[in-house]
């Protein structure tokens, strides 16, 4: 048997730590995440009625969290009314909405689909879309039916990510 002189490997040469490098870094994680985080499906919707409750919130999201948000507790700090809008122009307003409100670093917004009780459709189009984007959205960590004061089952409130979550 032969003995060992050492048994930590060499760590070399120190790396410095380069500003310029982990801005760039840092630049590219976030234009990753703005063109992943960017398109939703205009493919077939599962149909919801004008009264029905919607919620949703990500499995790992706190019990408390979204019971605030479903009573109404959490302030929402932008609003965006779908009202008369196209299904292809409220797609669009919905997105460009979450990523202005994501990008300024909002929590909880309020985005107001109406009921369209004065359509000829059978189901409310843009609720039954705004259903089906907003799961699909991955900043989105919880949304649900608003409260009688904002709008009831015609709004949702929207929990978005925190930047860097």
């Amino acid at each position: 048997m032969r003995r060992i002189d050492s048994n930590q490997a060499d760590p070399g040469k120190p790396r410095r730590n380069d500003d310029a490098q982990q801005i760039r870094r840092q630049a590219a994680v976030e234009s990753n995440t703005l063109a992943t985080s960017g398109r939703t499906s205009d493919g077939r919707v599962e149909a919801v009625r004008p009264s029905e409750y919607l919620e949703f919130s990500v499995a790992d999201l706190p019990w408390r969290t979204f019971s605030q948000l479903k009573r109404g507790q959490m302030a929402w700090q932008a609003g965006l009314d779908l009202h008369g809008y196209t299904l292809e122009e409220a797609r669009a307003e919905l997105e460009s909405f979450l990523r202005d409100a994501a990008s300024q670093g909002l929590r909880c917004v309020l985005v107001v689909h109406g009921k369209a009780w004065g359509t000829t459709a059978d189901f409310p189009v843009l609720k039954s879309h705004t259903n089906a984007w907003l799961r699909e959205w991955p900043g989105v960590l919880a949304f649900c039916s608003a409260t009688e004061l904002d709008g009831g089952t015609g709004a949702v409130y929207i929990l978005l990510r925190k930047r860097g979550q």
